[in-house]
């Protein structure tokens, strides 16, 4: 597998200077994202899936063993305060249970049976949307997770940084970022990793784009969980609505420091209550609601 040869351009990697290590790293560092790039159209297609799934109300579902299932982990649970996404909307499942978070589950990854069993447990169902991740792309774990996704009629991804991989053979939907041999052989949370965090950050970002959590290109769902986050609802309430900054203090307590509604509070000239019922006609959308004023 590509993931595991040995990379010539770093085979003295232990008889460099420390700034040499750096410089072979961020150089392989370099050629990812052109990888990532050409495997745009892909990851275009699972964004549209996905958009799709939540929606139809359901859920983005993340699978992935060791490094994988914790970039996918990452990525679910940043979604809540980014997005304001529900609880359970998008879900990080990791081989091995919350353990593995921290340290390695020994053989957790090998057991195809238990990919299934989570999925189970986690009541999967045909209107959600699966992505496997795998760097090896062979990850029986992964594997017996999509393989049990399409059994029940969900849609499926796989995201592999080997081609062929059993992972994109699983899948209807195949992202391939074949990043080429690590700086240290196998090491595939560097290259790898580092691929998987951009389709992971690709997939998120544009699917909730996709779905009204974004206006231009400004977080108006931005879940206010601390001061610098209310800092930044304020200052967002100021820019679309024009409001000064007394004003949107005000428009942010009494909307529950919901920047989304305290816009359309202001720029409709309606109580929270009614600026409710707008976004939820324009289901979330807030540049809809604002256009139709």
């Amino acid at each position: 597998m590509l993931t595991e040869q040995q990379n010539t351009r770093s085979q003295d990697l232990d008889q460099l200077t420390t700034e040499q290590i750096l410089q072979v790293m961020n150089d392989e560092d370099a050629t990812v994202h052109r990888v990532v790039r050409e495997a745009l159209p892909d990851i275009a297609r699972a964004v549209d899936a996905a958009a799709q799934a939540l929606r139809g109300g359901g859920r983005l579902i993340y699978v992935g063993a060791g490094t994988s299932g914790r970039l996918g982990v990452l990525d679910a649970v940043e979604c809540i305060p980014t997005f304001s996404a529900q609880a359970g909307q998008v879900v990080g499942i990791i081989a091995g249970g919350t353990k593995a978070l921290t340290q390695a589950v020994e053989g957790a990854e090998d057991d195809g049976h238990a990919g299934a069993d989570d999925l189970r447990a986690a009541d999967l169902q045909a209107r959600d949307v699966v992505v496997g991740l795998a760097a090896s792309g062979r990850t029986p774990y992964v594997v017996g997770a999509l393989n049990y996704a399409t059994e029940v009629g969900a849609q499926t991804v796989g995201v592999s940084c080997n081609v062929p991989s059993t992972v994109l053979d699983a899948a209807h939907i195949k992202i391939a970022v074949p990043v080429g041999p690590e700086v240290v052989t196998g090491s595939t949370r560097l290259k790898a990793g580092t691929a998987q965090k951009m389709v992971l950050n690709m997939l998120s970002t544009g699917t909730f784009v996709q779905v009204g959590k974004v206006y231009g290109n400004l977080m108006v769902d931005v879940q206010v969980t601390n001061a610098k986050l209310h800092d930044r609802a304020k200052r967002i309430v100021m820019q679309v609505s024009g409001a000064d900054e007394s004003t949107a203090k005000a428009l942010l307590a009494a909307s529950g420091n919901s920047a989304k509604l305290a816009i359309v509070m202001y720029m409709r000239g309606v109580e929270a209550d009614h600026a409710r019922t707008l976004l939820h006609a324009a289901h979330g959308r807030l540049r809809a609601v604002l256009q139709d004023a």
